[in-house]
């Protein structure tokens, strides 16, 4: 089993509605990334920031960004993350992916679109978890609107990371800092998010204060502003050793959701 688990958060500005240019400065800004990481994880609508005009700008489940992505992971031999606006039977989705460095890929479909936004009324909501299986550790990526959801992230699974890619405005950013701490520790699990900066087509402002919190909750990542790539090194060795000392998950609620 791998003991560490390299991550790159992509902290950026988004070009509104404009997925080529989109994939473009990515291409770009992987060229900077400047140790050898397993996974680059993107911020939620990563080609066409937070949008409602699916319509015009959903693809296909394997679409252009599907493709593109694919061809990353491989170039670097790294899993890369991030969601995208799919057309799928007649109905939206904001899709993540989960592609692997051998170009096969999982999906997870938004379970909680965000209704202050209206996103309800444009995407269906996701009904399934995804737990990813990838170079010996468990890996639970949600969507943004997800972070305010404790029991749609509870630790029944016993994943190790636990991803929240998102455009969370800055109005909010006291909300983003403090749930994404809080999910880290009531899950004992690394808990990452990855936020847009900038500003979207509807003039909502984007700070990012992307980070990592371990499985304490301590932050072991600076909540940074502006665009900035950075990898993180996450410890096997740190989960095992606190749930082992402090058995917090031992003692779980159990629950069915419906």
């Amino acid at each position: 089993m791998k003991t560490d688990l390299k991550v790159t958060i992509v902290q950026s500005e988004l070009v509104w509605e404009n997925a080529e240019a989109n994939r473009a400065q990515f291409s770009k800004k992987f060229q900077h990334i400047n140790e050898e990481t397993d996974l680059i994880i993107l911020p939620e609508m990563f080609t066409t920031g937070f949008s409602m005009n699916a319509a015009k700008l959903a693809e296909p489940n394997y679409g252009p960004t599907l493709e593109w992505m694919i061809q990353e992971a491989k170039k670097y031999n790294a899993a890369i993350t991030g969601s995208v606006i799919i057309a799928e039977n007649d109905t939206f989705f904001n899709r993540l992916f989960f592609v692997f460095p051998d170009g096969n890929y999982e999906k997870y479909d938004k379970r909680h679109t965000f209704t202050l936004a209206k996103e309800n009324e444009t995407y269906t909501d996701g009904n399934k978890k995804l737990i990813v299986n990838y170079k010996g550790w468990k890996i639970c990526p949600l969507i943004c609107y997800d972070l305010r959801f404790p029991v749609w992230a509870r630790n029944t699974e016993d994943y190790d990371v636990l991803i929240y890619i998102a455009n969370w405005p800055k109005v909010r950013t006291l909300a983003w800092d403090t749930l994404l701490r809080a999910r880290a520790i009531e899950n004992m699990a690394y808990c990452i998010g990855v936020n847009r900066v900038g500003f979207d087509g509807a003039d909502h402002e984007y700070i990012g204060h992307s980070s990592v919190f371990d499985v304490l909750g301590k932050q072991i990542s600076p909540s940074a502003f502006g665009e900035f790539t950075e990898t993180v090194a996450l410890e096997m060795e740190h989960i095992k050793t606190n749930r082992q000392h402090l058995q917090f998950l031992n003692d779980r609620d159990t629950f069915t959701l419906t």
